[in-house]
Order: C-alpha cells, then sequence, then structure tokens
C-alpha cells in the first residue's frame, strides 16, 4: 500500500511532463519520449541478437516480425539515440555469449592406446622332445571309480565299508561329523607285505574337508580288528554356503609303530549333494587311495633375527596332526632345534614334552648366538620327536631352515626373515621324512 502511494505522484509529474513536451511539439524533447514511442522489450532484443540457427524452437515468422520491427524504428531516432541503446545492446551480448563449441572428435582411445605386437608364431615340438617319458600321467589320470555304483565298488575293490553320519547345525554354523563304525577291512598283508602284523589291523579314520587338507582331524587308533567300532563325533566350523562347496574326505589308515602308516581305503562325498540340515546316516564302501601320502603333520614356527646383538630367536609356536607313534593314547610329542653352520653341528636345543597329544602347544623361545657373517652359512634343523619313557625316543618329521633348506617354503620362510630384521615372521611347515630331508639337505644327515 505505502508503495502504491509513493507512485501515484510519480505516475502524475510523468503524465504533466509528457503533456508539456507534445505541446511543445517536439517529437524526441527526452528519452522518455523516446521509449515511449519505441518500448523496446527484452524479448525484441533477444530475437534480434539470437541466431536462428542455433535456436530450434524459434520459428522463422518470429525471426521477421523481430527483423521488422527493427527496421521500423525511425532512422532520426535511432542517430540520437545510439548510445543508450548500443550501451544496452553490448551488455546483453556479454551477459548471454553462446559459448564457442569445438566440434573436433575426441580420441577417447589416445590416452589408453596400446601398440599392437603381432603374435609371435607357435613354435613345434621336436620329435626329440615327444616322448612317453615326458607325459605327466597324474594330469591325465581318470577316476575309474566315478561310473561305478556302490555294489560294484564293494566287489570290485573289496576294501570294506564305512559308517558314517552328517548333520549341519544353522545356529552354530558348525558341521558334525560322526565316524560310527566299519566293517570287513582287509588284512595288512593285502596292503604292505613290511608289516609287522599281517594278520590284524590297527585302524584310525581321518576327516577332512578339501580342498582344506590342513584343519583335518584325527579318531582314535582301535587295536587288532577289520571291524572297528568308534562312534565319535567331528566338529567343522564352517558357513552353509561354503559347506555345500566342499567335499568330505574320509580317510581309513592302519597305524604301525615301526613304518609307514597304510592307507586303506578312501571315500570322497560332495556336500552339495546331501541334505546337510535334514542330515542322515550311511554305509558306504571304501576305494583305492589316488596317491601315496606322507601326513607327517605340521608346525607352526616364528623366525627373527637381531643383528646389533648377532641373536636367532626361534619360536616354536605350536604342531598339529603329528604322526601318532603310541597305539594307546596320544603321542608326547617335543621339538628339537639344532644349528649347523657349513654342516658343523654347534648348538641343540629341544622343548618341553607335551603328553597325550598330537595337536601340541608350545610357545617357547629359542636363542642362539649367531654373527651376521655367520649368518649367511647357518642351518637350522627342526626335528619333532615322540617322548617314550621306557625305550627310544620315535622319530616324527622334520624340515631344515637356512643355506641347507628342504624346499621352497623353507627357504621363503628364512628370506623374509633376512629380509626384514629385527621383526618375527612367522608361518606354517609340513613335515618331512628323514629321507627326504637327507636326500637334499647335508645339514640334515650330520644331525642324527
Amino acid at each position: 500500500m505505502t508503495d502504491s502511494k509513493f507512485n501515484k505522484p510519480q505516475k502524475l509529474l510523468q503524465k504533466l511532463w509528457e503533456f508539456l513536451c507534445c505541446q511543445q511539439g517536439v517529437k524526441s524533447c527526452c528519452d522518455c519520449h523516446w521509449f515511449q514511442e519505441k518500448k523496446i522489450s527484452k524479448s525484441d532484443i533477444q530475437h534480434s541478437v539470437h541466431n536462428p540457427r542455433l535456436d530450434s524452437t524459434s520459428s522463422h515468422s518470429e525471426s521477421v516480425s523481430s527483423r521488422d520491427r527493427v527496421d521500423s524504428i525511425d532512422s532520426r531516432a535511432r542517430t540520437d539515440s545510439t548510445s543508450s541503446t548500443g550501451t544496452l545492446m553490448n551488455d546483453y551480448r556479454r551477459a548471454g555469449k553462446t559459448p564457442i563449441i569445438d566440434m573436433k572428435p575426441i580420441e577417447f582411445w589416445a590416452a589408453n592406446r596400446e601398440s599392437i605386437q603381432p603374435r609371435p608364431k607357435r613354435r613345434h615340438p621336436s620329435e626329440a622332445e615327444i616322448s612317453v617319458e615326458n607325459f605327466q600321467r597324474e594330469l591325465y589320470e581318470v577316476n575309474k571309480s566315478e561310473g561305478l555304483t556302490d555294489e560294484q565298488k564293494l566287489v570290485r575293490y573289496q576294501l570294506g565299508q564305512i559308517h558314517f553320519g552328517l548333520q549341519y547345525d544353522v545356529s552354530e554354523k558348525v558341521l558334525m561329523v560322526k565316524i560310527i563304525e566299519a566293517k570287513d577291512l582287509p588284512a595288512p598283508y593285502c596292503l604292505d607285505k613290511e608289516r609287522q602284523d599281517m594278520a590284524r589291523s590297527n585302524p584310525y579314520c581321518k576327516i577332512s574337508l578339501l580342498p582344506d587338507q590342513k584343519n583335518s582331524q584325527q579318531s582314535t587308533v582301535q587295536r587288532k580288528t577289520q571291524d572297528p567300532t568308534w562312534n565319535e563325533y567331528f566338529m567343522f566350523e564352517i558357513p552353509y554356503k561354503e559347506a555345500q562347496m566342499r567335499i568330505l574326505e574320509i580317510l581309513v589308515k592302519d597305524f604301525d609303530k615301526y613304518s609307514r602308516h597304510c592307507v586303506i581305503g578312501q571315500f570322497h562325498l560332495a556336500l552339495n549333494s546331501v541334505k546337510l540340515i535334514k542330515g542322515g546316516h550311511m554305509w558306504k564302501p571304501l576305494s583305492p587311495s589316488s596317491k601315496e601320502r606322507h601326513d607327517l603333520g605340521e608346525i607352526l614356527l616364528s623366525l627373527n633375527y637381531l643383528p646389533s646383538a648377532g641373536r636367532l630367536n626361534v619360536d616354536i609356536i605350536k604342531a598339529k596332526q603329528l604322526l601318532q607313534t603310541d597305539l594307546v593314547g596320544g603321542s608326547d610329542p617335543f621339538v628339537k632345534v639344532t644349528l649347523t653352520i657349513n654342516d658343523k653341528i654347534m648348538k641343540c636345543k629341544k622343548t618341553t614334552c607335551k603328553k597325550n597329544t598330537i595337536d601340541p602347544v608350545f610357545n617357547e623361545s629359542i636363542n642362539f648366538n649367531v654373527s651376521p657373517r655367520q649368518l649367511a652359512n647357518a642351518s637350522l634343523v627342526v626335528s619333532v620327536w615322540d617322548y617314550n619313557s621306557k625305550s627310544k625316543d620315535d622319530f616324527v618329521g622334520r624340515i631344515v631352515l637356512g643355506k641347507m633348506a628342504t624346499g621352497p617354503h623353507e627357504i621363503t620362510h628364512w628370506s623374509r626373515m633376512v629380509q626384514s630384521q629385527r621383526s618375527a615372521i612367522a608361518q606354517w611347515h609340513s613335515l618331512r621324512t628323514r629321507q627326504e630331508c637327507d636326500a637334499v639337505s647335508a645339514a640334515s644327515i650330520a644331525v642324527p
């Protein structure tokens, strides 16, 4: 309301001024009279400046009418108001200037352009390279028992049967495997002629979820029977979806204190073919093992070298699934670590003995004084033994680290320790037989 009150006197004064100007007979006595006659709107300026080729929405009639309005402006008035309209038009052009677009094609592939090289010609092997000895037979082996039924496997192999149960607990996320019993196992002389007892077996089971063989579990040993009964439960903590991707492996092995443990038979079951949540029991025939196994167990070691103090620290953390050497109960394992320099024994230390277990936990540290110059020629012989109070200790397995290492894993562990000094480096190692170590390491031969 206040704005309208103030605008009314202004409008009256403007009309009075225009009336006086028109009475004098002057058409363009002031700017107000000029703009009243012309009344150039923003749309007129826009049509006069805008390029119709860049504006797809403007029509031809609108462009023609805009040009007629501009041409009808009096030439004399145009010359008088050149400064005012020119300034207005230039300001508008600066404000609404259309950007210049570079329409050249953009090569998006220029940054990631790769040089295309001609494919090398494939070299065909010569006749001397083609021989039966060069073929790897294990790559072309076919499991002939896959197409056989359970009855045909039982008649063909005659290795007996295994009775077991399966069930998955969803709330606990645990797969339960129950090894119940086995029957009609073959006599030891049918499998190994070097056995001391040819009449009766000492069977036990080893359960794994393939392809993971490191987290396997083992049953007790049943003495001198071909129809053993276990009724033992084994738990595997694993998600349900992952369990369906695993293969249950049951190995039935024959314990022998004086020779290697012979594999009587095996059974593989894809868990995605079984209703795990519902569970159930089943009898399945045993098949022969595909390859000879030397499962001596694994040991977890941590190495740390301090060059300033000239000290080598060896932490014996734990071991698992060690080869059982006692028929009744578990083993009594301990670890003996021997330092050799240039195939000469410098120092020998051992851990305490863990009673009645094949999965011992030691958490013990052993130190050796080794100078940086001696470290290049040093080797560590780590041996696992089973303690016997009334007889000689039984050898379980060993590995060699350092200059005379027994394998690629041992070499990697030692090199990591040398490269990252003052830092503890831990790694699992699979135990080897004495014959395997003596064949590749002179340090193993030097240690009894």
